[in-house]
């Protein structure tokens, strides 16, 4: 049933620079068997869960409605969705996956075997629990905790329903309200990430400690998916071009955009024929004025 899973990425999984973990030296890289472009409804995204990976903040999700799950569709997003990956994965990916999200890989490994169990696929398992809590985030940790005998202080899976009828899975930062167990202290919850922040907030924020190269970096992984036609238009709202702070990320930029297309098929095993048939391959419009900056062409 599980041979293979479905994650939905939208954080540094978006480009293949992220994939490849190329910043991290290759460590934590991913590599999915499939790639498509994907789009998320009732979501919205922001710099919040401080990561297992350097002194910065890594992307989170949450619903704008809580009482509806954050859906998805295969394809571009329309108005009012948020610019996604759909990522296959072969089932010996997934001991990487979880550690990629901070998620113990021995627990992971576990709850595929109780969707096999079921007879259901990962997401399909993990569905069915959400709409006996009425898709509250906290009431479905507990559940989840409750099952397995484990939350994670990191990110926990979440299921997405497609509107093919499929189900994937997406990485959601344990709760600042509750990791579904009181007595683990959800990373948010630490440093007092109560809401999601932009690029500018997290570097200037008064409690946490940044380190303002490798949350740039991060950053940039996550932008560069727009060169792919992926909207990360939500993440550039509101970035002053003419400021400091959009030169260092056109820097960054600068050093990694000519390989970004050979990366993200590598990443994929996509040949250049699908990917034209999936992607537009131009970056998004909102994009343009960094690319400038970076004088990527």
């Amino acid at each position: 049933m599980n041979r293979t899973f479905l994650v939905i990425g939208y954080g540094s999984l978006l480009s293949g620079y992220g994939l490849l973990a190329e910043r991290r030296g290759g460590r934590s890289r991913l590599e999915p068997r499939d790639i498509h472009p994907a789009a998320l409804g009732n979501a919205r995204r922001g710099l919040a869960k401080p990561s297992s990976h350097g002194d910065y903040l890594a992307m989170d999700l949450e619903p704008i409605d809580p009482a509806l799950p954050i859906s998805g569709c295969v394809g571009p997003s329309r108005k009012g969705e948020i610019g996604a990956l759909l990522l296959e994965f072969d089932r010996k990916w997934a001991r990487a996956v979880a550690r990629r999200e901070e998620y113990d890989p021995e627990r992971f490994e576990h709850l595929i075997e109780l969707a096999d169990r079921a007879g259901k696929t990962l997401g399909d398992f993990l569905l069915a629990i959400a709409k006996d809590t009425g898709f509250s985030l906290a009431a479905y940790r507990r559940e989840l905790r409750a099952l397995c005998g484990y939350t994670s202080p990191g990110y926990i899976f979440h299921p997405a329903p497609l509107d093919d009828g499929r189900v994937a899975v997406v990485a959601i930062g344990s709760g600042y309200d509750s990791s579904g167990d009181p007595t683990v202290v959800s990373r948010r919850r630490e440093l007092g990430m109560d809401r999601l922040l932009t690029l500018s907030e997290a570097l200037s924020h008064e409690r946490l400690s940044v380190h303002r190269e490798g949350q740039i970096g991060y950053f940039a992984e996550c932008i560069l998916g727009g060169m792919h036609g992926i909207d990360v238009a939500d993440l550039l709202v509101g970035l002053d071009t003419r400021a400091e702070l959009a030169s260092e990320l056109a820097g960054r930029i600068a050093l990694v955009a000519a390989r970004e297309r050979e990366r993200f098929l590598s990443a994929g095993g996509l040949d250049h024929n699908r990917y034209r048939k999936r992607f537009s391959g131009a970056p998004i419009a909102a994009l343009s004025a960094l690319l400038k900056l970076a004088d990527v062409g």
